[in-house]
């Protein structure tokens, strides 16, 4: 056997040439691949992961930086190029660039089981906030937290589509939610401007949608009303204002959703009556009162009120004096004690809750129902003792002691 320069035997020689071999190997992997399927023919792209959807929505300008090889393939995962006659009879053209931008912009994205998840939590978490930006509670006026609403979703086993935008998911949701929770669609502020000509058929039409009216301005010859309607009516007032006032009227959108937002967070939070300041007060019920079992079931465990047990709908929350919140004081739910000792009806309470025992150790609250209602409210005392009111005071008094 004849000696080869540079190798001591044949059997390194061939182990070389055998290593070269699998090093020189160009294996497409940890890719995103998108699919193409057109007159029964498979084309595929291979590309950067968590870039398509950037090229998609228009974040991303630069092809290079979403393809991995501006290459057609037939099979990524096998490393197969797709023919050239394949791609000028579906494409009409050879030039792969402009096929991979097709494919980029038709094609279905294979993603991982952990990918589409991460998608639809985020889409989950987006129908959240759309809620929480067009809603309110309607005992308070008051929009509620992305938290609580991810909860109330979860409890009425809500489930959203990644083929769906989330704006109408969570039109979707509201009817379910509205079944089992306090929660209904925050009204839109409008300002009309119209002839005083059209003085009776405007009050007529703003009557028969039952908008409330929250100003009339009568001048010589205008009159301006702002209301709050229902969004859906919208089109309806817009369409009357073009047509009734001959291109003098004027339609203008005050607020996309007329809510209370002086603190918003939490929706049964509430300030601390006067009497509770004190530190030394009592946090037992008083002599002959037991705690309500009803209240604590008509709380369920993403913190809504049930419909059938709630307050009577009111638009405005007007400021309540110390004197009225004290006389609205019900009876105590759960006397002030620690907060994992909160009873499972308050199982989503106690979870929030659990982030001040993370901050600072020794935290106690007590849960009281309010007089004529099922609304709950938290009152929460430092490690000291002294009364902080509601969970917002008792979060940030935890943070500043954290800090220290």
């Amino acid at each position: 056997m004849p000696h080869i320069a540079g190798f001591a035997s044949w059997h390194q020689y061939l182990l070389t040439w055998q290593l070269d071999i699998i090093v020189g190997q160009k294996r497409l992997t940890n890719v995103a691949v998108v699919r193409y399927k057109k007159k029964g023919k498979r084309f595929e792209v291979a590309c950067y992961k968590n870039k398509v959807l950037n090229w998609r929505n228009g974040v991303e300008k630069d092809i290079d930086e979403v393809l991995q090889a501006t290459t057609v393939f037939g099979n990524v995962s096998k490393g197969t190029l797709a023919k050239h006659e394949d791609l000028v009879d579906v494409f009409g053209t050879g030039d792969e660039e402009k096929i991979c931008r097709i494919i980029l912009a038709e094609g279905d994205l294979q993603v991982s089981d952990k990918e589409r998840q991460l998608e639809l939590d985020s889409l989950f978490k987006d129908v959240a906030s759309v809620l929480s930006e067009k809603c309110i509670n309607p005992d308070n006026n008051k929009p509620y937290t992305i938290s609580m609403l991810e909860r109330a979703l979860k409890d009425v086993h809500f489930s959203v589509d990644l083929h769906r935008n989330a704006k109408q998911q969570a039109l979707e949701a509201l009817p379910i939610l509205q079944a089992k929770f306090a929660i209904k669609r925050a009204l839109m502020r409008l300002q009309i401007q119209v002839p005083q000509s059209c003085k009776a058929e405007a009050i007529e039409l703003l009557a028969k949608l039952e908008a409330d009216v929250e100003t009339k301005d009568f001048s010589a010859s205008q009159m301006t009303i702002t209301c709050l309607v229902e969004p859906g009516h919208f089109r309806q007032i817009h369409s009357w204002v073009q047509q009734s006032s001959e291109g003098q009227g004027r339609l203008e959108v005050v607020s996309l959703a007329a809510i209370d937002d002086t603190d918003t967070s939490a929706a049964f939070d509430s300030a601390t009556p006067q009497h509770l300041q004190s530190p030394t007060t009592s946090a037992a019920a008083p002599d002959g009162a037991a705690a309500d079992p009803t209240a604590a079931k008509a709380i369920s465990n993403s913190g809504f009120v049930a419909p059938s047990q709630a307050l009577p709908t009111r638009r405005n929350a007007p400021a309540q004096s110390s004197s009225r919140e004290e006389a609205n004081l019900g009876e105590v739910i759960y006397p002030r004690g620690s907060i994992s000792g909160l009873p499972e009806a308050h199982a989503s309470r106690k979870e929030r809750f659990a982030e001040l025992e993370d901050l600072q150790r020794g935290w106690e609250v007590e849960l009281r129902g309010r007089k004529g209602g099922t609304t709950v409210d938290a009152f929460f005392f430092s490690p000291t003792g002294e009364s902080v009111g509601a969970f917002v005071n008792a979060r940030r008094a935890a943070l500043k002691a954290s800090k220290h």
